[in-house]
């Protein structure tokens, strides 16, 4: 930001709100609010997007100009401004939020005059504030970019390094639209919520905050909520011909869609927030190891954390292999042929994904590196008791990361067998590039790279796997496709977005990327729904498969069986699941004849990937 950065310095509470969104009766509650409580104009600070959804473009925009209190400028002021044909939020494209955006957009461009535009482009990006010698940057986004979405679940590393680039003690953001107070290394990080619409938790209330220097040089920041006319603002709406769901989250409290929303706050939607206040005392963090280096810590101070709507797994189910909680008779699997064994790896990976299905990480050594001639000698088993295996595949942790993979890799593809590996695509592969070309060169086809890209965007996947993930896998990825590799993508559906605009999200990513894919083939690109152990999920019982309209056949567990090395153990373990690798009911000795028993569907995981989610590890079927 080039432009001079304005200083405010007040003299008793200040009071912040943000997103007004167009919601004239909202936004009047909340000033009224501020005079009520004796804070003058400029001790009141907005984070922007003074326009937004409601009906009220124009009568919100004068409000907010004539209470006299300080504004910075959100993305749809500087859209607004500049005569840009949308708010400028970056929605995916296709995405619900920006189908409907367009509807709001094309009412508020329509309502306001240059005037209202002249004033929007005169609004400062930032806004400091000094408060018991703390300076806080007010942003709407974040200091990096003016619609960047900074929600509570945002990983750290990402908070501090806006941090770095203020300069400041802290940062009040918006755009997010929910409320939440954090510490990032000592540092605040502030969002006081959204004055136009609900914070998503199935109420009507809307939010603002207080912030208020305490005699020991603390700063108080309490969040408020505050109940005002929806409905009158909800039927402007209607009658403004707005999209109807808008309207209707005024009154439900619920957002018409999850699109820009991270695992955790979709898992909060609908719970009710309670307001509260904290306490905030800066913390000067000493110098360390570089940045990179070290764990930034973070501190959640409000709302509750534990905040969920999932329906929690009683603990009367999946505790018999051979019954249900109900009694009934529990489905199990026959091995029909073992088309494809998995061998894992081992648990090392050079990142700690955030829902990681077997809990990879740096740090975890549980399933231990497999040997050459550990596998080899399940190669010859499969030879010598003429099994028909076709697929050998091979998962972790990060595959690459194993110091015999290539070795182990060419000996599978010198048998003949088609080999599937999962990787992450980042250094721990491209280390690896020569010989990979090798491999590519002397057997072509059978070796195809799966590789995990949990989304086409980089907020989205890095939600999962971490900062600055996604461009290394990308980078793999564009490889792998460059140099005519067999290659196929996975994806999550953690999300809850439309598989239609998932796809034509990775479409447009591949078609950028010159990254050969076939989107709508579901073995090219195969999206695989999430996991949790804790979720409330149907017992599968021999019943469902008629009711489904499903056949055993269709669970991998009939056509495939995984081999790992566990920590301090001989010899490897054959199981019947690679999303099972510590559970002891599902280990199935230590042959592959041995393992052909049958599998009774006892897990959670049974039928939320499996039967429910209709998911398969392997490749092509």
């Amino acid at each position: 930001m080039n432009e001079t950065i304005a200083m405010l310095r007040p003299d008793g509470p200040l009071l912040v709100f943000g997103g007004p969104y167009s919601n004239l009766e909202a936004t009047a509650a909340v000033l009224e609010q501020g005079h009520r409580l004796g804070i003058p104009p400029d001790r009141i600070i907005c984070t922007g997007d003074v326009v937004a959804y409601g009906a009220d473009a124009s009568a919100t925009v004068q409000m907010v100009r004539n209470s006299g209190c300080h504004v910075v400028k959100g993305n749809c002021e500087a859209s607004l401004a500049t005569g840009a044909s949308d708010c400028g939020c970056g929605f995916p494209e296709g995405s619900a939020c920006q189908q409907l955006s367009r509807a709001w957009f094309i009412h508020a461009d329509r309502e306001l005059d240059s005037r209202d535009r002249a004033w929007m482009a005169t609004l400062p990006s930032r806004i400091d504030i000094e408060i018991g010698g703390k300076r806080l940057a007010v942003v709407h986004g974040s200091a990096r970019s003016i619609n960047q979405f900074v929600f509570a679940s945002t990983p750290a590393a990402t908070k501090a390094g806006d941090l770095d680039l203020t300069g400041a003690d802290g940062i009040i953001s918006g755009h997010c639209g929910l409320p939440y107070t954090q510490v990032v290394d000592g540092r605040l990080w502030h969002n006081s919520g959204a004055t136009g619409m609900p914070a998503n938790d199935g109420t009507s209330r809307v939010w603002f905050s207080i912030l208020d220097l305490m005699d020991d040089r603390g700063i108080s920041i309490g969040h408020h909520a505050i109940a005002y006319d929806y409905r009158t603002a909800a039927a402007k709406m209607r009658r403004a011909a707005l999209p109807e769901v808008y309207a209707e989250a005024l009154e439900t409290g619920l957002w018409p869609s999850c699109d820009v929303l991270p695992l955790k706050e979709i898992r909060e939607r609908g719970v009710a927030i309670e307001a509260g206040a904290v306490v905030w005392r800066s913390v000067q963090v000493p110098p360390q190891a570089p940045r990179r280096k070290r764990t930034i810590s973070l501190e959640h101070l409000w709302p509750r954390p534990d905040r969920d709507n999932t329906p929690q797994l009683s603990d009367v189910k999946f505790k018999s292999p051979t019954l249900t909680a109900n009694g009934e008779r529990r489905a199990s699997i026959a091995l029909q042929r073992l088309k494809t064994l998995w061998i894992n790896t081992g648990t090392l990976c050079n990142i700690a994904c955030r829902n990681c299905y077997i809990e990879s990480s740096p740090k975890n050594d549980r399933l231990v590196y497999i040997s050459r001639a550990e596998v080899t000698a399940y190669l010859d088993e499969i030879a010598r008791d003429n099994l028909q295996t076709e697929e050998i595949g091979f998962t972790g942790g990060e595959p690459f990361m194993n110091p015999d993979i290539i070795a182990i890799l060419e000996e599978c593809l010198t048998r003949g067998f088609k080999v599937l590996v999962l990787t992450n695509a980042m250094l721990p592969m491209q280390r690896h590039k020569e010989k990979l070309l090798d491999l590519h060169r002397r057997f072509g086809s059978l070796l195809t790279v799966r590789v995990s890209l949990d989304h086409y965007t980089a907020e989205r996947h890095e939600e999962e796997r971490g900062p600055k993930t996604f461009r290394p896998t990308l980078s793999g990825l564009t490889w792998l496709s460059k140099n005519g590799f067999p290659i196929s993508v996975a994806g999550r559906t953690m999300w809850g977005e439309d598989e239609s605009v998932v796809r034509v999200g990775y479409a447009n990513l591949f078609s950028q990327n010159e990254i050969s894919i076939a989107v709508d083939d579901l073995g090219c690109l195969t999206l695989f729904p999430e996991m949790q152990p804790a979720k409330d999920v149907p017992e599968i019982t021999t019943a469902c498969w008629d009711i489904l309209h499903k056949s055993p056949g269709d669970v991998m567990c009939s056509s495939s069986r995984m081999v790992v090395k566990r920590k301090g153990s001989e010899r490897p373990t054959v199981l019947a699941c690679t999303l099972l690798p510590y559970d002891e009911e599902f280990e199935l000795g230590h042959s592959l004849k041995g393992a052909s028993g049958d599998v009774p569907l006892n897990h959670p995981f049974c039928a939320q990937f499996c039967v429910l989610g209709g998911a398969s590890c392997s490749g092509k079927q």
